[in-house]
């Protein structure tokens, strides 16, 4: 197998931590991007012992087969029906099997890891002589790692620490928790070093390829978000960061959620292979029966449908005698559909890396279907965390538990309202509330009250005249003239030294707004630069900074200050 040119970068980026010190490195590079190809490589070029360590069957089976493509064989570590299934994967693919229960390779369930490495294990023995040679190991989903791999971890975390001996390697689309918990050994995971390859944007654009040329390779997208009255805010967060299950499945099944599902497949995705993600079994089961009813061969498929049954639904979903799959928290993390082309979100989650999972699933690149991929949001999870492929910084620190992706002054979004694209359809794109217009249609929002900044996205223009004449009135007041202050002053009747020391504060307050005043101009030009139109530059400033520029111009000298110095800041990570 071939890297990539990005890959091949990120494999030499990762020899060259270990080579420099790190134990441990973790590799973000987003969905469907080749990250188990990239780790498949790592174990063919290690000469130890190696292990490879997945937390669901389906990723066991799917590692197996990225090394048997590199030809090697290797021992699994997992339940007998686990082993005998991924055998089978071998023999369909492959014509033959690469399993070998000698081999110094190895790919294991991190729940069987957890349950042969206890002292009353019958395994356990044999299980810490091949452990103590492990000179590698690597895992998928490696936001899940805490612990430092000194066996205080969660499960992962334990799993690791059975390798004293090696270094590790974790790869993850999203290098964040719910929780806020930090994947840094300085804070609550294992590792020393972050390593991020391309953002998603670059790979639906395209990199360079092995002949220099620009190639995509991941597949656009459309968004859809269909109103819903589904109203989340009574639900409460577990300990994991994420809505509770229960609570949540009773408010999506309560809601129009229901009826919406299959009818807005039928309008936007007709004949289109689909996965639905549900909440919980009893609601993906009601969505099942819906296909069914409107002509959609559907299945439900869970984590406890058994092997067989799975295997041979998604062997007909793949011939498309089942255009639907409606699952349970089965296809969000590393599991590869190759043939999906539409997801329909009808379980919400605050979880980003959940969310970005499921975003991606069906953003294959297909050569003979130009088409983009359809995601159908019925719960809000588009507007909740913003678009995935929008940049983003990712760190091994801990953050401030949130109940969305979204930071404070990240731009949110609004769902275009334009009733008829044609045929009666509804665009209902997710767009930025920094756009004048859906840029996907054309329509333009028009806001029915504009008293204040707050309701226009802090575009002046869209002001009515009392409210501009208004906010223009107090920023005459900074621009007054220190000894007319000092004049008001004594004709209230106040002392003498009362009247200098207010003059003396408008004056600083002055000098404030001057510096302040200079760098809003220069914020603008760089927008400008960009090729946004002041009406955009205004909505991007209000909600980058949380305030308008003309309240900005009205703002007293700490306020001023400290705006200032924020937006320097900014500038400094736009030029």
């Amino acid at each position: 197998m071939q890297l990539r040119p990005y890959q091949q970068t990120a494999d030499r980026q990762i020899v060259e931590a270990w080579n420099a010190g790190a134990q441990n490195v973790l590799l973000v590079m987003p969905c469907r991007s080749g990250k188990t190809s990239l780790f498949g490589n790592r174990v063919n070029e290690e000469p130890g012992a190696s292990v490879c360590i997945a937390h669901r069957q389906e990723l066991v089976g799917q590692m197996s087969r990225t090394l048997a493509r590199y030809g090697l064989r290797h021992r699994i570590i997992g339940q007998k029906a686990v082993v005998r299934t991924v055998v089978s994967s071998h023999i369909i693919e492959f014509g033959r099997d690469f399993y070998d229960p000698a081999s110094h390779i190895a790919v294991a369930s991190v729940d069987t890891l957890d349950s042969w490495s206890k002292p009353t294990s019958p395994q356990n023995a044999s299980l810490m002589r091949w452990a103590a040679q492990v000179r590698l190991w690597v895992t998928d989903e490696a936001h899940h790692l805490l612990g430092d791999g000194s066996g205080n971890g969660n499960k992962w975390g334990r799993a690791i620490a059975l390798f004293p001996n090696a270094r590790g390697l974790g790869v993850t689309a999203t290098a964040c928790r719910t929780d806020g918990k930090g994947l840094g050994r300085h804070a609550d995971g294992p590792f020393d070093v972050l390593i991020e390859g391309p953002q998603m944007r670059e790979l639906i654009t395209g990199l360079p390829d092995h002949s220099g040329g620009i190639v995509p390779y991941l597949a656009d997208y459309r968004i859809i978000c269909p109103p819903s009255d589904l109203d989340l805010s009574s639900v409460a967060t577990g300990a994991d960061g994420d809505f509770i299950r229960g609570q949540l499945a009773l408010k999506t099944r309560s809601s129009t959620v229901m009826g919406h599902v299959v009818q807005e497949y039928l309008r936007y995705a007709k004949g289109k292979l689909g996965v639905t993600f549900a909440p919980d079994v009893e609601t993906a089961t009601t969505f099942s029966k819906m296909f069914n009813e409107a002509g959609v061969p559907a299945e439900v498929v869970t984590a406890k449908t058994p092997d067989k049954t799975r295997t041979e639904i998604l062997k007909r979903f793949s011939q498309r005698k089942v255009m639907q799959l409606v699952n349970v928290d089965l296809f969000g993390e590393g599991i590869d559909l190759p043939a999906l082309e539409c997801v329909s979100m009808a379980r919400a989650t605050q979880s980003y890396g959940l969310y970005v999972q499921q975003f991606n699933r069906p953003l294959t690149l297909f050569a003979d279907n130009p088409d983009k991929a359809i995601i159908i949001d019925h719960v809000g999870n588009v507007l909740r965390h913003g678009l995935p492929d929008r940049p983003r910084a990712w760190t091994l620190d801990r953050r401030e538990r949130r109940s969305s992706s979204t930071g404070p002054n990240e731009i949110p979004m609004r769902v275009c309202g334009n009733p008829d694209i044609g045929g009666g359809v509804p665009c209902a794109a997710p767009y930025l509330r920094t756009e004048l217009a859906c840029p996907y249609c054309g329509w333009q929002p028009v806001p029915t009250v504009r008293n204040s900044p707050e309701l226009v996205d802090g575009d002046l223009y869209e002001l009515d005249p009392e409210t501009l004449a208004a906010m223009r009135g107090e920023v005459s007041k900074v621009d007054r003239h220190p000894d007319e202050v000092r004049r008001m002053m004594e004709r209230s009747g106040a002392a003498p030294v009362v009247c200098h020391s207010a003059a003396k504060q408008h004056a600083a307050r002055q000098t404030a707004q001057t510096a302040l005043r200079d760098v809003i101009a220069w914020y603008g030009g760089v927008q400008r630069a960009l090729g946004r139109p002041d009406r955009v530059g205004w909505r991007y400033f209000f909600y980058e900074f949380g305030i308008d520029v003309l309240s900005a111009q009205a703002l007293g000298r700490t306020e001023a200050e400290e705006l200032t110095g924020r937006i320097y800041q900014r500038i400094g990570g736009m030029v």
